[in-house]
């Protein structure tokens, strides 16, 4: 598995552009006027991973598979998203369907590219799009409550505890906070997140900078940076994975993506850059969303995995396919570095580098598998 993104924001704030950027295409049209993405565009595109070429280096394999990101172009917000405004219903369906949620904000002044708002504001943006996703999960949660009411008086233990968790999440939005910032025990995490709130998603604020700023970032920016990191410190242990701030330059990303891999690096250097866009978004999203990678390699193929952080080996095992999981017997497991150091497999095994891990090993980022299952 990779991870979800969807890419939301205000109309005009480069969602689309950035889009076609990132995935390479131009499914997405970018135009100068509201609702250009009438339905949310998918594109898929591959993780860079340096450790994945060295290991193919070695191994020297018929193909070489990175793992893939998924991102989703959905549809402009405006105010009254959560009431049915503008094509609010259909943003909020859609965005319900994603790991994690990336706000772009305009952080750049073009006269030529109009705001619906008039004016420059990243901040009040934000706040815009939060807002409707905070009154679309009171709506939501408010519902439920009778529902729940008529289980408990059943003597539904679970409904109980359900219960509490609405009123949790529903405390928080009514003080102005995002649900993921309620109060939750660690054994409540997953019922929570069954909840399915559109505010307990973890996020990603993308300031869409200038090209001149790309390097360095722009007073809107490092204004959109300073309010986050206040909030973060103000959050403390309540908001277990806070938000983070990518800066982006949607124009500069739609440059590389037309480039060859040199004039790329040649074309960054001069930027002032050590690395594109997708680079930043993709380590702050796998950060955000406790994903790790490992890999297999073979004659036939050198492939990444994704999983997340804590995946023991036979689920690791199922990303690959179901009977490995089912059948999983054990994982012979290299760490990178060992395998890079030992020239391979072979080398690893004959330095004694090469472990036998079982059912309850947990696997790290960067290990290097080879699972045995029975049939």
């Amino acid at each position: 598995m990779g991870f979800k993104c969807g890419i939301v924001g205000l109309p005009n704030v480069g969602k689309s552009t950035l889009f076609n950027a990132l995935t390479q295409t131009a499914a997405a049209e970018a135009a100068n006027y509201p609702f250009c993405t009438i339905e949310p565009n998918v594109g898929e595109v591959p993780v860079p991973d340096p450790r994945l070429e060295k290991i193919a280096g070695i191994v020297k394999p018929s193909s070489v598979i990175p793992t893939r990101l998924t991102f989703v172009d959905i549809a402009g917000l405006v105010k009254g998203a959560s009431k049915g405004e503008g094509l609010g219903n259909q943003f909020l369906a859609h965005i319900r369907e994603v790991d994690a949620i990336a706000y772009v904000l305009r952080c750049f002044d073009d006269p030529d590219v109009t705001h619906v708002d008039g004016h420059i504001d990243p901040l009040a943006d934000a706040e815009t799009v939060e807002t409707e996703l905070m009154l679309a999960d009171m709506e939501s949660l408010e519902k439920r409550i009778e529902p729940l009411e008529k289980k408990i008086r059943g003597q539904d233990k679970e409904a109980k505890k359900t219960l509490e968790l609405v009123n949790a999440a529903l405390e928080m939005l009514r003080e102005g906070q995002p649900a993921r910032l309620a109060n939750v025990a660690e054994e409540d995490r997953r019922t929570f997140l069954a909840l399915n709130l559109l505010t307990s998603k973890r996020v990603l604020y993308v300031c869409n900078v200038d090209e001149a700023s790309a390097a360095t970032g722009n007073a809107y920016s490092k204004l959109v940076e300073e309010t986050v990191t206040k909030a973060v410190a103000n959050a403390g242990a309540s908001d277990p994975k806070p938000p983070q701030v990518v800066v982006i330059s949607a124009k500069i990303e739609a440059e590389l993506a037309q480039l060859a891999d040199d004039e790329r690096t040649e074309y960054l250097q001069e930027l002032g850059l050590s690395e594109a866009g997708l680079d930043r978004l993709i380590r702050s999203g796998y950060d955000l969303l406790d994903l790790i990678t490992y890999f297999t390699a073979g004659e036939k193929e050198a492939r990444a995995w994704t999983v997340r952080e804590n995946t023991k080996a036979p689920q690791a095992a199922g990303q690959i396919h179901t009977d490995f999981e089912r059948g999983f017997i054990r994982a012979e497991t290299i760490s990178y570095d060992d395998f890079i150091s030992c020239n391979g497999e072979a080398g690893a095994r004959d330095a004694g580098k090469l472990r036998l891990e079982g059912k309850d090993y947990v696997v790290k980022d960067g290990d290097v598998l080879h699972f045995r299952f029975a049939t």
